[in-house]
């Protein structure tokens, strides 16, 4: 039952006395995380703490937050890493398709904050993406002076060595 505050007392005083009476009887003492640092001590406050903590609670990510041309920003700029891991050509040109789509569809009505965004040239990125499948280019063979002698003289000085 809640106590009501005596007169003649500040109101610090008897939170103070509460909390001390409270203390002595061993109300704190099995209480979760005692004895542990508070979380987020130190760091400085975020007034959105609360959305932060609920996203991260149900596995959302703050996408559905961010307005239509951040996305399509963030998109833009992770497009390379994003066809890297497509295997053909034709994978990557209607993904390219359906992100200019997006765009297009923005600039004709734009909302939210302006974000310079314009579409993707689908031939550049091909050209891009095929030069990063391309395998690196192999060292040329070693003229016929600098290869090491492989003939029977060589295998029966390794042979007496065993």
């Amino acid at each position: 039952m809640t106590e009501r505050k005596p007169a003649g007392m500040t109101y610090e005083s008897w939170l103070d006395k509460q909390i001390r009476e409270a203390t002595d009887r061993g109300e704190f003492d099995d209480l979760p995380g005692a004895g542990k640092p508070l979380p987020d001590a130190g760091q400085s406050y975020d007034e959105n703490w609360w959305l932060k903590d609920y996203l991260r609670r149900e596995g959302v990510s703050g996408d559905g937050v961010l307005p239509p041309s951040l996305l399509l920003r963030r998109d833009v700029e992770r497009l390379p890493d994003a066809v890297r891991a497509m295997n053909s050509e034709q994978r990557v040109r209607e993904h390219i398709c359906e992100l200019n789509t997006r765009i297009v569809a923005y600039l004709r009505m734009p909302h939210g904050p302006h974000v310079n965004v314009t579409p993707v040239d689908a031939d550049e990125v091909v050209e891009q993406w095929r030069a990063r499948r391309q395998p690196a280019a192999r060292p040329e063979p070693r003229a016929d002076s600098e290869r090491t002698p492989a003939g029977p003289r060589w295998r029966a000085v390794f042979r007496r060595r065993r």
